[in-house]
């Protein structure tokens, strides 16, 4: 080929990139683009994104880096599905190359635009980048999707081996770029977005960010197992969002875990493998994308949905402090740790009755890291409705999951300050504190921190008789 652009999406690197390293090694002179797509801009309620901010500054460092290269990224914003025709037109170029995306309203752009493609002769390739195994590349014995973890991972690590993990070696080819005069890139404000508290939650953005991540993570990854689940402690990498919008690889993540073993690296490559599994099975059911349970026969359980809680859960203002916690460092962050996704997933859907669909979308409009497969998936397993789910049966006990996971209240503490004052036993359910000790304390239950909005006995009672009933209909 002599001329070809490389589209960006969710893979904002100039490293260990499928599609770049295919364009650069077979043209002689390779265009890159990434376009602010207003399809996907105009539908967020907020223009204080998170995302957008993480998006803008990675995609800045991206156009630095291959400007140091001699080449350019050439950022524009529009409708993608008409701005990457009109661009490959404009640029003369023989093909369009892409990194795969799983998501069913992406794969219905990138099939217009390779319509479109066609139409003028230009070629459209798609590489996998963002997974290790994709599509149909793990499956039974039978030929059929896995529809429970465990034995997908089983599958997953036995068919591992280096040559999954080999990254693109896109440094050998990057004289390919094509000389270009740099372009200005337009500011967050151009696109009617604002700038948000990011870089006051030392959240580092763009490649340099992601790496310089991944190495404190390595530092402390032996310890993950043990630590991942309390809150309070620096366990996770809080690498999700770099994964989300690719300025990491992880071809080189899943490699480094891989080759380290141990306990830590292995529990982590189990998460990452989390991420395939979920990723597969939105390919096999994209269903799924458009609100319908994985298990049809949660399809339509019957929600009283009451909007009062529903309110209350979104403010974290439930009277359970944990769940409480948990709602506050999404609203605050736009970050949630996972095992208080869990619980508030299940606080949602078991205690209060709220249909798990309407807490999906709202992780889905606050979450930097927000992946529709994942979140889907982490929806409806706590909803009991998806692949390899909690069991309907099994609800989680707010009040013990806090104690279990934040014995001292630190978490809770730090985002619900009015409880700072409780000791460590009375801050997970302080609605038992004698009014006595609420005014030693300096606190009201019920004025100064709400009471609880729902009794968790009552409710799970409640809860299981919905389920009940869809299992075995009369």
């Amino acid at each position: 080929m002599n001329k070809t652009l490389v589209w960006f999406r969710r893979d904002l690197r100039d490293y260990d990139h499928a599609a770049l390293y295919h364009a650069l090694k077979c043209s002689g002179a390779v265009y890159c683009a990434f376009i602010f797509d207003t399809a996907i801009l105009h539908q967020l309620p907020d223009k204080a994104d998170r995302r957008v901010e993480f998006i803008w500054e990675s995609v800045r460092e991206l156009k630095q880096l291959l400007q140091a290269h001699g080449g350019d990224l050439i950022v524009q914003y529009g409708d993608a599905r008409e701005e990457i025709p009109r661009l490959a037109r404009g640029l003369n170029v023989d093909a369009v190359m892409v990194n795969r995306d799983y998501e069913p309203a992406a794969n219905a752009r990138d099939t217009f635009v390779a319509e479109s493609l066609a139409a003028d002769g230009i070629s459209f390739h798609a590489f996998k980048d963002q997974v290790i195994f994709e599509q149909d590349e793990v499956l039974t014995q039978s030929g059929k999707a896995f529809g429970v973890f465990t034995p997908y991972k089983n599958a997953w690590l036995k068919k591992l081996n280096d040559f999954y993990l080999q990254p693109y070696p896109v440094d050998h080819y990057m004289h390919h770029l094509a000389k270009v005069s740099p372009t200005p890139l337009l500011a967050l404000e151009d696109m009617g977005f604002v700038r948000t508290n990011l870089a006051a939650m030392q959240l580092p953005t763009g490649v340099s960010g992601g790496s310089r991540l991944f190495m404190n993570f390595l530092e402390r990854i032996g310890q993950y197992k043990a630590a991942r689940d309390f809150p309070s402690i620096k366990g996770p990498s809080y690498l999700s969002v770099h994964l989300r919008f690719g300025t990491v690889s992880i071809r080189h993540l899943a490699r480094t875990a891989w080759q380290l073993g141990g306990a830590g690296a292995e529990s982590w490559l189990s998460e990452l493998i989390w991420r395939d599994f979920y990723f597969q099975v939105l390919h096999h059911h994209p269903r799924v994308a458009a609100g319908h349970a994985f298990k049809p026969e949660f399809e339509h359980l019957a929600f009283p949905n009451d909007d009062a809680l529903f309110k209350a859960w979104c403010e974290g203002r439930t009277g359970y402090p944990l769940v409480d916690a948990a709602m506050r460092q999404i609203n605050q962050t736009g970050w949630m740790h996972n095992r208080l996704r869990m619980v508030a997933a299940s606080f949602l859907v078991k205690d209060l009755l709220i249909d798990w669909r309407r807490g999906e979308r709202y992780f889905a409009d606050h979450l930097i890291d927000f992946d529709l497969s994942a979140n889907n998936g982490g929806w409806q397993w706590a909803a009991s409705t998806g692949c390899d789910a909690q069991p309907w049966f099994r609800i989680f006990n707010p009040v013990t999951q806090s104690e279990r996971f934040d014995a001292d209240g630190k978490f809770i503490r730090k985002y619900v300050p009015e409880l700072a004052a409780c000791n460590n036993k009375e801050i997970h359910a302080p609605w038992l504190m004698p009014e006595m000790r609420q005014t030693m304390l300096g606190i009201r239950i019920g004025r100064d921190y709400p009471l609880p909005v729902v009794d968790h006995a009552m409710q799970r009672t409640r809860a299981l008789a919905m389920y009940k009933q869809q299992t075995n209909p009369e």
